[in-house]
């Protein structure tokens, strides 16, 4: 079967699920060579008993007002929101790959919901992390594998990062595609 590549972006109110509420997520879903077959995303409700972090919500409310905005329409409960998610998942043509920008952070998000409120997985518990990717792909250190040391290439124009994560899932999944069809292209 098949990969498809669901590149996935959270936005929270803090650095760890429970504690903290997941506010937003976005998964764009790619096949080879760079076809973008899918989106999902969702603004969820915020966990009873969950505090935001002030540092966060200092971010969030004097840095990013316009993205803080738009995570908090049309909110939904994360059951319901992570039952759906994995149902949209598993109707993808392929067996899916959870890939992120940083994968360590998301994932954490995402595994902790999936579990907690549909208690499953349609990505098992890993995720393949983007920075990581290029850092290979690069030949470079990990730490110099930095967005502002990846090639042009490799970035569309047409897609920005926004703090809303279905903007950042697609810009994500586009830079992914990419490395990896040059990785490919130089074997």
């Amino acid at each position: 079967m098949n990969e498809v590549f669901v590149s996935v972006d959270i936005e929270s109110d803090g650095p760890i699920p429970g504690p903290n509420s997941m506010l937003s997520f976005g998964a764009a879903a790619f096949i080879e060579p760079e076809k973008l077959v899918g989106t999902f995303s969702a603004n969820l409700e915020l966990l009873e008993g969950a505090v935001g972090d002030p540092k966060t919500m200092k971010w969030w409310l004097e840095e990013q007002k316009e993205a803080w905005a738009e995570c908090r329409k049309n909110l939904e409960s994360p059951i319901t929101a992570m039952k759906n998610f994995i149902s949209w998942v598993e109707k993808l043509p392929g067996k899916p790959v959870l890939v992120a920008y940083p994968a360590g952070y998301d994932f954490n998000f995402m595994y902790w919901y999936m579990i907690r409120f549909a208690g499953q997985s349609p990505f098992s518990f890993s995720a393949l992390d983007i920075k990581t990717y290029a850092m290979a792909v690069l030949k470079t250190s990990y730490r110099e594998s930095t967005k502002k040391q990846m090639p042009k290439r490799w970035f569309s124009p047409a897609e920005k990062h926004t703090h809303v994560a279905l903007d950042d899932a697609k810009e994500q999944g586009v830079l992914f595609m990419r490395m990896m069809a040059e990785n490919k292209a130089n074997r």
